[in-house]
Order: structure tokens, then sequence, then C-alpha cells
């Protein structure tokens, strides 16, 4: 479980443009990452 102020783990994830992204894509930028379940919403 990840705490306030620590660092994200390399991760991958497919976008909403069916395109590929890493964190380290965004190397040097600021991230905000949106988790949500998907059932029972428009996503």
């Amino acid at each position: 479980m990840l705490k306030p102020g620590d660092k994200a783990p390399a991760f991958r994830l497919q976008s909403d443009e069916n395109k590929t992204v890493s964190l380290k894509d965004f190397k040097r930028k600021r991230v905000l990452l949106f988790f949500f379940p998907k059932a029972n919403t428009s996503g």
C-alpha cells in the first residue's frame, strides 16, 4: 500500500486512446492518477 509522498512504482496502462503509456513517459512531469471502478459508471 502506498502512502502519501511515496514514489509510484513503474507501470504500463492502456490510455483512453488505446495507446500504452508508462510512468517513464512522464519523467520530470507531475502526474495525477485517477482510478475509478468501471462498474456502474459511464467509463
